[in-house]
């Protein structure tokens, strides 16, 4: 398992209702997208930060979305081009479902 933070800088004039309004227009694309098992939208606006936080099966799958296409559409719907940090994840704990799965 893979988990991708990605982040970039959101204008000024984002605010959190228009970001929650931004993520929920995209959101659609992620559904049954190959390999993510996980999506977190993130929005910071003390700092005009926004971005994800992934679950993907493998860094493979991530790296076949964050194509230069997607790191493009990113930066022309918010402005900035996106950073990504990758982490292998070998323990989650899902106190939804009551169990903690390693990898």
């Amino acid at each position: 398992m893979i988990t991708a933070i990605v982040n970039f800088p959101l204008p000024a004039t984002v605010d959190a209702i228009e970001a929650k309004a931004r993520f929920e227009k995209s959101a659609p694309m992620y559904r049954e997208m190959a390999g993510l098992i996980r999506k977190y939208y993130l929005f910071d606006g003390e700092r005009n930060i926004g971005g994800g936080a992934y679950l993907w099966e493998s860094r493979e799958a991530a790296e076949a979305v964050y194509t230069p296409e997607w790191r493009k559409m990113i930066e022309e719907r918010y402005g900035a081009a996106p950073v990504i940090t990758f982490f292998d994840t070998p323990v989650i704990v899902d106190n939804e479902k009551n169990e903690t799965a390693t990898f």
